[in-house]
């Protein structure tokens, strides 16, 4: 791990080339559906007052997201990032995710029934308490801005996406290593009823703990080419 800063100050200036590539950053509030997203990719996101203090300087990046990473699944990233925005939580792990940290936040312990699976004959809408929560999960991920990396191969676990989400993810991730741009001390993650979330520093679980393959960045480059290709740049 004595490479991690070095290989994150390398993963933010990918990050800002890839920026410039999306024509700027991208918000969940007012993303539509027929904009050019590609069919498949990676999603990184950021948030208001979250900085790198040790890899340079600039926002920090605090969500990793893909898509369709089994097999029998065909989602787009466009109904990833929709199912995000507006979806339901038992259907996004990141809505669930915020909505534990804002239910703390307001020092609420309803609706109790977020985060679990519902018991077998037990009433399947919403009730009021979820649908307010619901709201102001949207509203918060609303006012992320993220970016996309093209990234069309086909679903499975064996994909360029996996491999680019699951290395992402351990190379930013600060769970049980010393911390590297840490988050805010306000950062609304530390309200989040999951440790790893808490721990990491960022609004994931998975691969939070695993090691980090710095290869994912050559083949991030790569599919970059592709997009200026595609682009005519």
């Amino acid at each position: 791990m004595k490479k991690r800063p070095a290989d994150l100050m390398r993963f933010y200036r990918l990050m800002e080339d890839l920026q410039a590539l999306n024509g700027g950053l991208h918000r969940l509030a007012s993303a539509k559906p027929d904009f050019s997203w590609p069919q498949r990719g990676v999603a990184w996101f950021y948030e208001k007052g979250e900085s790198r203090s040790e890899s340079g300087s600039g926002a920090r990046i605090v969500r990793v997201s893909t898509h369709a990473l089994k097999p029998e699944l065909n989602s787009t990233l466009w109904e990833r990032l929709s199912a995000d925005a507006t979806g339901s939580h038992r259907v996004s792990v990141f809505r669930t995710l915020i909505g534990l940290s804002l239910r703390d936040l307001t020092g609420n312990t309803e609706p109790q029934s977020w985060g679990r699976e519902r018991a077998p004959g037990e009433e399947a809408a919403p009730d009021k308490a979820e649908l307010a929560l619901e709201s102001a999960v949207s509203l918060y991920i609303g006012q992320m801005p993220f970016v996309v990396l093209a990234v069309d191969d086909e679903p499975g676990p064996r994909s360029a996406r996996a491999f680019i989400e699951r290395n992402s993810i351990a190379l930013l991730s600060n769970y049980a290593r010393p911390p590297i741009d840490p988050p805010s001390a306000t950062w609304l993650g530390k309200r989040c009823g999951r440790e790893k979330v808490r721990q990491s520093g960022i609004w994931n679980t998975g691969h939070v703990d695993a090691a980090y393959d710095p290869s994912f960045m050559e083949t991030m480059k790569s599919l970059m080419q592709d997009m200026r290709a595609a682009a005519g740049m």
